[in-house]
């Protein structure tokens, strides 16, 4: 007698990390290719927005975008667009042309392997998109990464096939990043951002996406949580005002970006999180635990 699953779950090393797909058991004789189709989804947007592909959108964007307009994906335009938003809504915290202080502090790779030289702040809007998915920058040494929102891009993408195939439930999962979908609960475990061995929280989630960021931690290197990943546009420096951020939302988009905005700004990102009908667990330096009202009764501390 055959053995029957609840569910089928698979992943594949993308973005950088391993994205898991997982549907339930009764999705239909086309799960399988529905699966294949969203992991093409997530491979797609790997090749367009990836900093370090020489021939993705952003590269090419990097290199040209600067000098002269530039056409670039229908995809990666529409995280443009959502990128610029977010940069004009949260004063200029969110920013993707952080790249420069990426590769300043040997997060991303520089131009023929040396690390790149900060270049000034810029003033005003750097990013400029034009009519026919045409890009242009305002300064040659403009550079951006899309790492703080692409992969919560993917997620959506990858979530929008399953429903395309008629799947009637599931969930896929980018390292943190994650959306579920259908009728059923499901719960996340949330690792403490002060020690990753560690629980913080269950986190109850039904039709809604998560986002979590946290200061970097390895443990090569003992049990010293390192400076954040993040990094504040206004200094040039790591994110310090929170340890660890999880957002909620409708979009894995939007909240794979508000991390980064709770991250820098912390309880001071309230306004913020309002107009996206967002929800934030935060962790404090001090170790301080503030989870948004609208969200108590869904986050389930460890004890």
């Amino acid at each position: 007698m055959p053995i029957a699953f609840d569910s089928i779950r698979r992943a594949r090393p993308l973005l950088g990390t391993f994205v898991e797909i997982e549907v339930t058991a009764a999705a239909g004789p086309e799960t399988d290719a529905a699966i294949d189709a969203a992991f093409d989804a997530v491979a797609r947007v790997h090749r367009l927005m990836s900093f370090h592909e020489h021939d993705s959108d952003v590269s090419r964007v990097n290199r040209e975008a600067g000098v002269r307009p530039t056409r670039v994906d229908a995809w990666t335009f529409e995280v443009l667009e959502a990128a610029v938003e977010m940069h004009r809504r949260s004063g200029g915290v969110f920013d993707v042309t952080v790249a420069p202080a990426l590769q300043a502090v040997g997060l991303l790779p520089g131009a023929d392997g040396e690390r790149a030289v900060v270049p000034a702040p810029c003033v005003g809007d750097a990013i400029e998109l034009l009519p026919e998915r045409i890009v242009r920058f305002q300064a040659p040494d403009t550079r951006i990464d899309l790492g703080g929102i692409a992969k919560g891009f993917a997620v959506d993408r990858a979530i929008e096939v399953l429903r395309e195939f008629d799947v009637p439930a599931g969930l896929v999962n980018a390292s943190g990043d994650l959306r579920v979908f259908g009728a059923a609960p499901h719960a996340v475990d949330l690792r403490d951002p002060r020690d990753p061995l560690r629980l913080l929280a269950r986190i109850e989630m039904a039709g809604e996406a998560l986002a979590s960021s946290a200061r970097r931690f390895d443990l090569m290197e003992g049990s010293t949580l390192g400076a954040s990943a993040i990094i504040n546009p206004a200094t040039g420096e790591p994110a310090a005002a929170m340890i660890g951020a999880t957002i909620r939302t409708s979009s894995c988009m939007i909240a794979d970006a508000l991390t980064k905005v709770v991250m820098i700004l912390g309880t001071g990102a309230g306004d913020l999180l309002e107009h996206y009908g967002a929800s934030a667990l935060l962790v404090a330096a001090d170790g301080d635990i503030q989870i948004t009202s609208d969200w108590s009764q869904a986050v389930h501390l460890a004890a």
